[in-house]
């Protein structure tokens, strides 16, 4: 039966399910005392939600504590082993797949590396489903267990009622690629198994918001810098994280052809494949036959030797050029958003660390206005290579917590993703 606002009994029942698991996931161990007052609920309601989470396996006691004169206080806290999620980061060096428990404890991890500049659809949607296999095989987990496998991905993706997630990948040469009916098809995990596709940045930045260096901001820019640049938006207008693309903003007219097509894209100028290019066409030693990630650590260890030699001057010049560039480009994420924090992830933000990070904030400051430039932090995300990676297992955990740890139904034709809703109302950090 429907309340005056339109909601069910079986919705009330959901929706104190979900604020008794995101207390207890976010700030727990607490006691059913202290759940009352974290969740607004009443001492009753707390008893029957976590007596039902508890007979679900949802729930489990973690100690006790003693109470002011009377008996201890039995803890709770969410289980480890109650549910586990996929996440798969689609790269642009290579296809990281990792399997996490409910607590975001990583179980196993597969790695698939990519050939430069190459995409191809087949090739991707392969490393994906033989990577969920390895990783389930090596953690001797039944599939029908995970609550849903998350993927990151270059590019807008655009969420239709016909075909799921279809991804416009520009960059990477996807045109409406619909990624998720081709994971479907031929898929190793059951239909009951959501597949949940976003922007690769934003589930970066949903990870760093969630659980590392955004945690307590409302406002808050995360940066990808890896083979190319993007960047996920977190306000209070837009809590879930909306992916900008940062990468595409105009930097110079008539400058340096991008990957996406365009002249003068930041991406052309700050990205790590247009870094070593540029290395490359002022005569610097580039390793030929390598990675990009072996050659950008051959360039750090040029422009920076740890033996006391003489910098090579090219490689410390680009270096430096770039890092202005990075910073005038995070000055129109500044004066646009007036964020209280911006981080740098990514594996090129990671690699290039500390020694590059005072050289974008001073470059950041100087060409922001000077109120918003005051009020912002321009640091490194706390996360580390696999940030991508746990955002995306965040798409199946926050879908798990918008049903109140209820496993998904079986997956219709035209699948409408819940968890976008979690995210909205996602925990407080």
């Amino acid at each position: 039966m429907a309340g005056r606002n339109g909601r069910t009994v079986r919705d009330l029942r959901r929706a104190n399910r979900t604020a008794v698991l995101q207390r207890l996931y976010f700030d727990g161990p607490l006691s059913r005392f202290e759940l009352g007052p974290a969740t607004g609920l009443s001492s009753g309601s707390v008893s029957n939600v976590v007596a039902d989470l508890v007979a679900d396996g949802l729930v489990e006691e973690a100690g006790s504590v003693d109470s002011d004169g009377g008996r201890p206080r039995t803890l709770l806290r969410v289980a480890p082993a109650s549910g586990h999620m996929i996440g798969v980061d689609v790269g642009e060096t290579r296809v990281r797949v990792e399997l996490f428990d409910l607590t975001l404890t990583e179980l196993a991890r597969a790695e698939r590396p990519l050939a430069p500049q190459r995409h191809d659809v087949d090739v991707i949607v392969g490393h994906v489903r033989d990577g969920i296999a390895e990783v389930l095989a090596t953690a001797g987990l039944p599939p029908e267990r995970l609550l849903g496998a998350g993927i990151g991905v270059p590019g807008i993706v655009e969420h239709t009622a016909d075909r799921g997630a279809v991804v416009h990948g520009q960059t990477i040469g996807w045109d409406a690629v619909p990624l998720e009916a081709l994971l479907r098809a031929g898929s190793p995990l059951p239909d009951t198994v959501p597949w949940l596709i976003d922007n690769g940045a934003k589930t970066l930045g949903q990870a760093e918001m969630w659980f590392g260096a955004g945690r307590g901001a409302r406002n808050a820019v995360v940066v990808l810098f890896g083979s190319g640049v993007g960047a996920s938006l977190v306000t209070p207008e837009a809590e879930q994280g909306r992916a900008v693309e940062w990468g595409h903003l105009t930097v110079r007219v008539r400058g340096r052809r991008c990957r996406c097509g365009a002249l003068g894209c930041l991406e052309a100028y700050a990205g790590a494949e247009s870094l070593l290019a540029r290395w490359r066409e002022e005569g610097g030693r580039v390793p030929e036959g390598t990675d990009e990630e072996t050659a950008l650590t051959a360039m750090l260890a040029a422009a920076y030797p740890a033996d006391g030699a003489a910098a090579d001057p090219v490689a410390l010049a680009v270096l430096e050029e770039t890092a202005e560039y990075l910073g005038a480009g995070l000055s129109d994420l500044i004066n646009l958003f007036q964020p209280e924090r911006i981080l740098i992830g990514g594996w090129a933000g990671l690699q290039l660390g500390a020694r590059f990070l005072p050289a974008v904030r001073r470059h950041a400051v100087s060409y922001a206005l000077r109120h918003p430039a005051r009020k912002v932090t321009v640091d490194l995300g706390r996360l580390g290579p696999d940030a991508v990676t746990v955002g995306a297992a965040i798409l199946p955990l926050a879908d798990f917590f918008a049903r109140g740890g209820r496993r998904p139904e079986p997956a219709p034709e035209c699948p409408v993703p819940a968890w976008r809703t979690a995210l909205e109302e996602r925990a407080p950090h």
